[in-house]
């Protein structure tokens, strides 16, 4: 009998009793909802009105959606972002006028704290290249030997994995963590591309193909020539990707995975266990997966539409809604932000990147399709929901069309956020270790009743 075999007959043997004692631990576990109240406990570390509690200070970045008028009053604004106080449409308009791919720059202004000199990016972009080789096979012993239907789950092993080829790994001084950091934050697009190579090889019909990366190109430029076949793509197409992985490179220390990392880190733990910990997070479909869902949806909406006017697409839209179809679960994706109001800025740039993308691959209709999409939404979720600030598209609505449009797979979309993400989360370590020095440890209030111990002879 196999390994697979073995687990089949435990399920057989114990599925029954594994199902009905799933529901007992489901029943005593769950909490009730009133208690939060009594209790004023601020249910996933928000308030009534869905604000953040403050719970840590960050120099990294910045998201304003709200400004406060003459009388006090917050008033909701179109949304601004801020890395290391650089406004984000100054930061990406600096790169694209004059025609420079920005990931790099921006992770060094992430890491530390100021846009680099002509000098101090070349230097920099020398370190990346020189840190980007993986250690001696190990594309074949830990990629290729065990792959993975999922990219995420494969890049937190691959991660996990280079501990053991490290010789100072759970050293946490300056010097170290910086190093470790910026190896990350070079092969992550080595680690996302590989892992999907060999899932296409051995669980789809796909070709094998491993490219190395050219040490003249720019991240978002080897991530689209190691993932094609034949090495190509267009100016256009590598420039949009190049602002993908700015706009998803940091967003605040609030955000689940970015929290994580501060958690993890305030533990002492290594720079590889942290950041394990935080692809964990970016994984749940809350958090990294979002776009698929747009894209998933989109799929259903191009089944469903009766025409392309606006009555249809708001009939469609009201009935997911309503619960009644797509996945049920009453949510258009792509719609609304936890801390924007009026406008999320990264999907404001995504929208004219995903146009200008539209109209060099003659995808026009679905670009327009999209846009219409996003103001019927708006308009209906502002009817049909009470919500406490205004509904606009956020970052996933133009991400998942863009990397549709580039001709990459689902399973990548997730990884492609977490090969940006990197850079923001090896920028909060740092911060962390710098300035904590605290374990993060916060309260929880024990509702449960007190119960005496009885003998096991004498239990019923």
């Amino acid at each position: 009998m196999d390994y697979q075999e073995y687990q089949e007959s435990l399920e057989r043997m114990h599925g029954p009793e594994i199902s009905r004692l799933a529901k007992l631990s489901a029943r005593r576990s769950a909490i009730n909802p009133k208690l939060y109240e009594k209790y004023d406990v601020k249910r996933g570390l928000r308030d009534l009105n869905g604000n953040g509690v403050v719970c840590g200070l960050t120099e990294i970045s910045e998201i304003n959606a709200f400004k406060t008028d003459s009388e006090g009053n917050k008033v909701p604004c179109e949304g601004e972002l801020f890395y290391r106080g650089v406004n984000i449409y100054d930061l990406v308009e600096g790169f694209s006028a004059r025609g420079r791919y920005g990931f790099e720059e921006t992770a060094y202004l992430l890491l530390f704290g100021a846009l680099p000199t002509r000098l101090e990016l070349d230097n920099f972009n020398n370190m990346l290249c020189d840190y980007r080789p993986l250690p001696p096979n190990f594309v074949r012993d830990i990629i290729m030997k065990n792959p993975s239907s999922d990219m995420m789950n494969m890049l937190a092993r691959c991660v996990l994995s280079l501990y053991s080829y490290d010789k100072r790994p759970d050293r946490t001084t300056p010097g170290n963590t910086l190093r470790q950091c910026m190896q990350l934050i070079a092969r992550f697009p080595l680690l996302a591309v590989y892992s999907h190579n060999a899932y296409n090889y051995y669980h789809t019909p796909g070709s094998l193909f491993i490219h190395k990366p050219d040490p003249s190109l720019s991240a978002a430029e080897n991530l689209l020539y190691m993932l094609r076949e034949d090495k190509s793509f267009s100016p256009l197409e590598a420039k949009v990707l190049d602002t993908c992985l700015i706009l998803h490179a940091e967003h605040g220390g609030g955000n689940n995975s970015t929290f994580t990392t501060h958690v993890v880190t305030s533990s002492g733990t290594d720079t590889y266990s942290s950041v394990a910990a935080s692809l964990g997070s970016l994984k749940g479909p809350k958090h990294g997966g979002a776009n698929v869902k747009v894209v998933e949806m989109f799929d259903y909406l191009h089944s469903a539409l009766k025409d392309c006017s606006d009555g249809s697409i708001r009939d469609c839209l009201t009935a997911m809604l309503n619960k009644e179809a797509f996945d049920k679960s009453g949510l258009i994706y792509g719609m609304g932000h936890a801390v924007y109001s009026l406008s999320d800025p990264r999907c404001n740039i995504l929208k004219v990147c995903a146009k200008n993308l539209a109209d060099e691959k003659g995808l026009s209709e679905e670009f327009e399709l999209h846009s219409r999409v996003a103001v019927i939404a708006g308009e209906l979720i502002a009817e049909k929901r009470k919500i406490y600030k205004g509904v606009s598209p956020n970052v996933d609505f133009y991400s998942g069309l863009i990397y549709s449009m580039l001709g990459l797979d689902r399973k990548l979309f997730t990884p492609l956020f977490a090969v940006a993400r990197i850079a923001g989360w090896s920028a909060h370590r740092i911060e962390e270790l710098s300035s904590g020095g605290k374990i993060i440890r916060p309260a929880y209030k024990a509702v449960s009743e007190h119960q005496p111990y009885i003998p096991l002879d004498e239990r019923k």
